[in-house]
């Protein structure tokens, strides 16, 4: 199943993908308390909705919605970097024992097809072609043999990163989380679609040219063992994302670097779920 949020005539709401367009479940189970996505998968309804978008037609068709983060209002989104030992070459760092986190916030990110911002503040606004892992149960102290469990679904993720921002100290958050410079999305695909995260290939493409590509069974730190790690530090609550790394290619260790401007079109395809596309502005 690939679940949408998404803004219609002004209205926030989330629903369904079927072949001709998008089954509105937000308007359908806001009175069971369910007007969002995250509070769809608060309430454990993923096999309600299911079964309620099988016997509805679609309202809308893509192309007549606005498409938001697929979850516009996490409680945190855990950001994962140097978990591809070719980008942690290609920055000159040692790979730590623990994984390297950091925050973004949930105004920084737009959704498929919304334009990607550059700051007015920098020339170096890099891509990050990551997959996204949306939490689905909540859990503290999540083992790793359970973690797989406790995942909604995955999506694309672009982490735009402001280099020279991101450098003004050894914290990160500084270039992570401008506003508009990471893009979520298109969709959620369910969990039971992806029974195995760790065969999924990961492609970033610059105005159609193959910038960055890998597979997740590169990561050095599994999406099962970032699951157990984050849940130790605080509970992970369903509609969480966590977004998993980006590989080697970025625009900063290029020869000569390659930054995103305006004009450009920077896409994130991840088998099995599809591509997030994002024209890119400036501020």
């Amino acid at each position: 199943m690939k679940l949408v949020s998404f803004v219609e005539n002004g209205r926030s709401s989330y629903g369904v993908v079927k072949e001709k367009g998008v089954v509105d479940l937000g308007r359908r189970l806001s009175e069971r308390g369910f007007a969002t996505l995250r509070q769809l998968l608060a309430g454990n309804a993923l096999a309600d909705a299911a079964r309620l978008a099988a016997s509805e037609q679609a309202d809308f068709s893509l192309e007549k919605i606005q498409l938001a983060p697929v979850i516009p209002d996490p409680d945190k989104i855990i950001c994962v970097g140097m978990n591809y030992r070719d980008h942690v070459a290609e920055v000159g760092r040692a790979v730590t024992e623990k994984p390297s986190l950091f925050a973004r916030f949930a105004g920084s990110q737009v959704g498929h097809l919304q334009p990607m911002v550059k700051p007015t503040v920098s020339e170096q606004f890099d891509y990050e072609g990551e997959v996204a892992v949306v939490i689905g149960k909540a859990g503290r102290h999540i083992s790793e043999a359970d973690a797989l469990s406790h995942i909604a679904g995955y999506s694309c993720y672009n982490e735009g990163s402001i280099r020279d921002w991101q450098r003004h100290t050894t914290q990160f958050l500084a270039g992570k989380t401008f506003a508009g410079t990471g893009a979520f999305g298109p969709w959620l695909v369910t969990s039971d679609e992806i029974p195995d995260p760790t065969t999924l290939t990961l492609e970033t493409r610059l105005n159609g040219q193959t910038v960055q590509s890998t597979t997740t069974d590169k990561l050095i730190t599994s999406i099962p063992e970032l699951i157990a790690y984050c849940s130790t530090m605080l509970p992970l609550l369903p509609g969480d994302v966590i977004v998993t790394g980006t590989p080697g290619g970025v625009g900063l260790k290029r020869n000569p670097p390659l930054f995103m401007k305006p004009g450009d079109t920077v896409e994130v395809e991840v088998s099995g779920i599809g591509v997030l596309r994002n024209p890119v502005i400036a501020e």
